[in-house]
């Protein structure tokens, strides 16, 4: 919820309505305390909408070079303000067309699809945070490293 919290406070702009964001907000929190899925599901879903909200519509399903749809078997590059190219690079910017399609409908049936969510939505938001890190971000990493490998011994 920290997460949720501080990306929405560096993002929106004051004193604009955001109504209709609070139930997908309310959602993401209700989700979070149920613990129904990985914390990543509902955050993502999360981001995605909050990126709807701000108006960043964005095709995930049509080749922005050349209109026609995405292929799931193809890579395509993100390129900033204009959406997804056919492309033969593989990086961190490259998505294939199974996961723009899972992108598209905003479902992660596994790990793979979960993680280009992520890896796009970080690309996404990262011009709306510029170049500060977000702090929940780090304490989770400290909170994350401090953890024993394994219990301790009760005596």
């Amino acid at each position: 919820g920290l997460y949720v919290n501080e990306l929405l406070s560096r993002v929106l702009e004051q004193e604009t309505n955001y109504a209709v964001l609070f139930f997908d907000y309310l959602k993401c929190l209700q989700t979070l305390a149920a613990e129904e899925h990985s914390p990543e599901y509902a955050l993502r879903q999360f981001e995605l909408a909050l990126l709807n909200h701000l108006g960043y519509g964005l095709d995930f399903l049509h080749c922005a070079g050349s209109g026609q749809p995405v292929d799931d078997g193809m890579t395509y590059r993100y390129r900033e303000e204009k959406g997804f190219i056919a492309s033969l690079v593989v990086d961190h910017y490259s998505f294939t067309g199974r996961e723009l399609r899972a992108l598209a409908e905003r479902q992660f049936p596994d790990m793979a699809t979960l993680r280009a969510a992520k890896r796009f939505t970080r690309l996404a938001l990262k011009p709306y945070l510029g170049g500060k890190p977000l702090k929940s971000r780090e304490l989770f990493c400290q909170l994350v490293r401090k953890q024993p490998d394994t219990p301790p011994d009760d005596v």
